[in-house]
């Protein structure tokens, strides 16, 4: 279903206003440095208009930000909405300044991206963890448990707020009604990580969405699931639970000044196709997801995550029982011009959007095929992943160890000592160890592991992890 973007103009303010830019051809004396030249350094900055003096006036007097966001408000149902140009790590990172103080205790799920882990720090936080239930046969998250967090909540009465991430990063979906009911039986918000589900709620094969579901507020990367620039992300809220003024405060304590233009009319424009034609345009990719599935369940050995609690566009493949290894298939699929979302030993995952097409997701159809056919070897058992199987050992705050004095240690020297690190297999970007946390063999041993699955292991200052940073 091709689409003009000017037809979208008229529902979208910040497109209409990044297409009269470049109808218009100003000659600007404000930034972006490059002046609209691409004759200097390229098209590398073709389409880079800033918010100030570009969309709007530096004075903002046409108000087409505050337009847009009231129409993404409308959409998902929010009384709030503001757009991020730092991805949803700077809207995870917004909402936990939003809320309490310093010292105070939030409900916080492990399956949460690094993002938010390091909002704690920002804002003092303090985490009470809560672990998603794991499937024995898959290695994979289910989510987090209402009932867990329930108990987490009567342990800690004094709880400000539940963070969960939902769905997971391999697309499994908990029971988010659910948890939503165990956070306001303790009159407290639920805050949803959905960064990978800006689709979700919006065709009738899909979950719904966090906020139909209960949360108070959702974070979503609009570019990871729908036609946005990077970094585009959407930060929407109801404000029964939620000061709508210290949302505002948390946005703008940890936004750039000077806003990319282009990122804001992405976000808009993916809405304002969504809102018209998301239906349709999902309901061929989901078809042409199914399509592949069917395929790739007929390989022997192989097993294709599928039903009810995943998300009908990733698609995750199990290949313990093929022989393959999953590195060597990610090589493959490079060779063919196809990169994946994450590969390692056992598991390869794409992501598929409204974006795609059975022509697409049929050309990497017909690579897998040929690629696990020729990788095949001795059927091996499959094995969680480590980032769901440490259990954490919290002895500081996060921000205390975070800013505590340092020194490094060889790994081993490490193990009891105070982490000021984060360290996290990327993707996908979720702390095995964090700052606060004890140095156990475990976490030494979950980290080992997924090094030899073939991740990489991020974010720690000694990449290589023969050292780690303790506090003194």
């Amino acid at each position: 279903m091709p689409t003009d973007p000017r037809d979208l103009r008229g529902d979208a303010p910040l497109l209409d206003a990044w297409l009269r830019f470049h109808e218009e051809g100003p000659t600007p004396f404000t930034i972006p440095g490059h002046k609209q030249r691409d004759d200097l350094v390229g098209d590398v900055v073709a389409g880079d208009v800033p918010l100030y003096a570009g969309l709007d006036t530096m004075k903002l007097t046409h108000g087409v930000l505050q337009d847009a966001e009231a129409r993404a408000a409308r959409l998902w149902g929010a009384d709030v909405c503001r757009f991020s140009v730092g991805g949803a790590t700077h809207a995870n990172q917004a909402v936990a300044l939003a809320l309490g103080a310093d010292g105070d205790r939030v409900v916080v799920s492990r399956t949460l991206h690094r993002s938010m882990l390091l909002g704690l720090v920002l804002a003092g936080l303090v985490p009470v963890w809560v672990r998603p239930e794991v499937d024995a046969t898959s290695g994979l998250p289910l989510g987090v448990a209402p009932a867990t967090v329930a108990d987490a909540l009567a342990r800690h009465p004094d709880a400000r707020a539940v963070l969960v991430g939902d769905p997971s990063y391999v697309g499994t979906v908990g029971d988010v009604a659910g948890l939503a009911a165990a956070a306001h039986g303790h009159d407290v918000p639920l805050v949803v990580d959905a960064a990978w589900a800006a689709h979700f709620g919006f065709h009738p094969d899909l979950p719904r969405h966090a906020l139909q579901l209960g949360a108070d507020a959702l974070v979503v990367s609009a570019h990871k699931t729908l036609p946005a620039w990077s970094q585009a992300a959407l930060l929407l809220a109801r404000t029964e639970r939620l000061d709508p003024a210290r949302l505002d405060a948390g946005v703008e304590a940890t936004a750039t000044t000077s806003p990319a233009g282009a990122i804001l009319a992405s976000s808009d424009a993916a809405r304002a196709l969504l809102e018209r034609d998301g239906s349709a345009l999902l309901g061929d990719a989901i078809a042409a997801v199914r399509g592949a599935r069917e395929r790739l369940a007929a390989v022997d050995g192989l097993v294709v995550a599928d039903g009810p609690g995943v998300d009908p566009l990733k698609l995750v493949l199990l290949l313990a029982g093929t022989g393959a290894d999953g590195n060597a298939v990610e090589s493959d699929l490079l060779a063919a011009g196809l990169p994946v979302e994450a590969a390692e030993r056992d598991l390869v995952m794409a992501v598929a959007s409204l974006a795609d097409t059975a022509t697409t997701l049929g050309a990497l159809v017909d690579a897998l095929l040929r690629s696990i056919g020729r990788r095949r070897g001795e059927p091996r058992a499959t094995s969680a992943s480590p980032v769901y199987a440490v259990e954490p050992v919290t002895r500081m705050s996060p921000r205390a160890a975070y800013f505590a004095p340092w020194e490094t240690l060889r790994a081993a020297d490490a193990v009891g000592r105070v982490s000021v690190e984060l360290v996290a297999p990327y993707p996908p970007g979720i702390p095995v160890l964090a700052p606060g946390e004890e140095v156990t063999t475990a976490v030494l041993e979950a980290l080992g592991r997924a090094r030899s699955a073939g991740v990489r292991v991020a974010y720690a200052a000694d990449p290589t992890l023969a050292t780690l940073r303790v506090v003194c």
